[in-house]
């Protein structure tokens, strides 16, 4: 018998099954990064619930069963995660991937991401980028990198994508149909910012190639564009 599936919370629910102790994804040994990246992607959104149901070509079934039944589910359910369920997963990266370390060590999310969206399950790239009209670039997710703004002490999510797509000359060749955004991470000593607002909504048009953008003077079409 299939286990029941359940759909992302929302609103009020989401108050009241994540809030309080004993809430979110049980950590162990060194699992934050994944812990974090998980929540993120399924507590509150469906985006990415083809992860957890569609046969990719090159999907591991048995990957895609621990992701759906042992941590998504249970998640929205009741709120929690124990930290076995996590590990469960770890074990079958550290099989697929052939890296020992998932298990044990901390990991960057993004090369998490890319194991279990890339390798495993078999899902195409979610973004597409271009630099400076170079080449194409795919990938799963972004990393904001930027230089220290002394003018952003309390930033939010949609400054910090401007500012670090402008400072790399980058543009979004099309509107993605998810864009996962990992912010600026730094060691134990320093940290860049000590609070990041999160942008409920999140304006990609002047981060589009080519997109047709109205002239702040005139109000016309735009012609140039001036960083």
């Amino acid at each position: 018998q299939a286990p029941d599936s359940f759909p992302p919370l929302r609103h009020e629910a989401a108050v009241h099954v994540l809030r309080g102790r004993m809430k979110g994804i049980q950590g162990h040994c060194n699992s934050c990064y994944m812990d974090a990246a998980l929540f993120s992607l399924f507590s509150c959104t469906s985006v990415l619930d083809s992860m957890l149901f569609k046969p990719f070509p090159l999907c591991d079934r048995n990957v895609q069963s621990i992701l759906r039944d042992e941590i998504v589910n249970p998640l929205r359910k009741t709120g929690f995660v124990r930290a076995r369920s996590v590990m469960h997963l770890r074990e079958q990266l550290t099989e697929k991937g052939q890296c020992s370390s998932f298990t044990n060590a901390e990991k960057d999310p993004e090369e998490f991401l890319n194991l279990i969206m890339h390798q495993i399950l078999g899902i195409e790239p979610l973004l597409k980028l271009q630099s400076g009209g170079q080449k194409e670039q795919d990938c799963y997710c972004y990393q904001i990198f930027m230089d220290k703004q002394e003018d952003l002490v309390v930033p939010d999510v949609q400054q910090l994508v401007e500012h670090s797509f402008l400072s790399s000359d980058l543009k979004l060749v099309e509107i993605p149909s998810c864009f996962i955004i990992q912010m600026p991470r730094f060691g134990k000593e320093y940290k860049m910012f000590s609070k990041i607002i999160p942008s409920l909504e999140l304006d990609i048009t002047d981060l589009l190639l080519d997109s047709p953008r109205e002239c702040c003077v005139c109000g016309d079409v735009a012609t140039l564009e001036c960083s």
